[in-house]
C-alpha cells in the first residue's frame, strides 16, 4: 500500500526486483517553503523498461523531472542510482551518472545544422594549439550513422534542425542521448505538441531506446501513449501518488479512468444526472444561485 491522495486508497503494485534498478526513488518529497510540490513519491527505472509518469497539470511531474535531472535536490526520501543512495548537485552530475533529460523545448539552436546540434556542448576537435579546430567531418559522419542506427533516415544532416518536424527533432534528441552514453533517458512530454502521426514516430523511437537497453522515464498526460509503450505506470495527483502499476496489472480503460480522476468523475457524472433530472424550476433556482455567487465574488 502506498501514499494516499485526496483521502482515497491507492493501489500500488510492487513487482519483485530481479536486478538492481538503474534509478529508484523511495518516498521522495520536495517543498518550496510551505508549498508541497511532491510528497512520498516512489518509482523505479530498470534497464530495458519504460516507466511512465502520468498526471494532470500541477500534479508534480516537472518537479519530479528536476529531481531526477539534478536541477533540484529532494527534501525527504531516498534517491538511488545503481543501488547507491545519492544526491545530485547539478545536471552535469546527472549526466556523469548516465541520466540524460530531454525537455519539451529540446534546447536546440534552430538555425544550426543537425550535426551541430547533435554535438552541441560536446564538440570533438582535431589539431593542437592555434591549429585546433572542430572535427566537422567526424561530427557529420557520426550524426548520420547514429541516426541511422536508431532508424532515423534524414535527407541531409547539414540542414538546419529548425526545418525538421517536431517529431524528428525529438528523435534527434533521443539519438543524441543514446550516443553520449545515457543509461537512463528522461523524456518530458515528448508528444505533447505533436499530431497523431508524429506522436507515433516518437513513440517508436522511445521503444527503440528501451530495446537498446536504456531505462526510460516517459512523462506524459496521455494514457493512450503511455499504455502503448509503458512497462510501469506511476500516477501523480497534486504532488502525491495516486497509483503505481505494472503493465499486466492494469487495462487502458482503468489507467485512463484513474488518470482522469476516477471517483471525482463519478461524482461529477452523478451531479450532472441530478441536474438533468431536475425540473425547470430547479434549474432556474440553480442558475440564480450561480449568478448570486458570481455577483458576490465580483464585489
Amino acid at each position: 500500500m502506498g501514499p494516499q491522495a485526496g483521502g482515497g486508497e491507492v493501489t500500488v503494485q510492487n513487482p519483485t526486483d530481479t536486478a538492481t534498478a538503474l534509478v529508484r526513488l523511495t518516498g521522495v518529497s520536495k517543498f518550496y517553503g510551505n508549498i508541497r510540490a511532491l510528497q512520498g513519491v516512489s518509482l523505479e527505472v530498470s534497464a530495458g523498461e519504460i516507466t511512465c509518469v502520468l498526471g494532470d497539470n500541477g500534479a508534480g511531474k516537472s518537479t519530479l523531472i528536476k529531481i531526477i535531472a539534478g536541477l533540484h535536490r529532494h527534501d525527504a526520501g531516498t534517491f538511488e542510482i545503481d543501488g547507491e543512495e545519492t544526491e545530485l548537485a547539478n545536471p552535469r552530475a546527472a549526466l556523469d551518472r548516465g541520466i540524460a533529460t530531454v525537455y519539451q523545448d529540446l534546447a536546440v539552436v534552430p538555425l544550426m545544422p543537425v550535426w551541430r546540434n547533435f554535438f552541441l556542448g560536446s564538440e570533438p576537435t582535431k589539431g593542437r594549439g592555434p591549429l585546433r579546430r572542430l572535427d566537422v567531418e567526424l561530427m557529420r559522419e557520426t550524426t548520420r550513422a547514429e541516426l541511422l542506427r536508431m532508424g532515423i533516415d534524414l535527407r541531409d544532416v547539414d540542414q538546419p534542425i529548425g526545418t525538421l518536424s517536431g517529431g524528428e527533432r525529438q528523435c534527434v534528441a533521443i539519438a543524441r542521448a543514446v550516443y553520449f552514453g545515457a543509461k537512463v533517458l528522461v523524456l518530458d512530454e515528448p508528444t505533447a505538441a505533436l499530431g497523431v502521426k508524429q506522436s507515433g514516430v516518437v513513440l517508436k523511437y522511445v521503444a527503440a531506446a528501451r530495446d537498446a537497453g536504456l531505462g526510460v522515464v516517459l512523462i506524459t498526460h496521455n494514457p493512450h501513449h503511455a499504455h502503448l509503450v509503458g512497462d510501469r505506470f506511476v500516477l501523480l495527483k497534486r504532488g502525491t501518488m495516486a497509483g503505481s502499476h505494472t503493465r499486466d496489472s492494469i487495462t487502458l480503460d482503468e489507467l485512463t479512468r484513474q488518470m482522469a480522476g476516477g471517483s471525482e468523475l463519478d461524482e461529477l457524472s452523478h451531479e450532472l444526472e441530478r441536474v438533468a433530472e431536475s425540473g425547470p424550476d430547479d434549474n432556474a433556482s440553480l442558475r440564480h444561485h450561480h449568478r448570486t455567487l458570481r455577483d458576490d465574488t465580483t464585489r
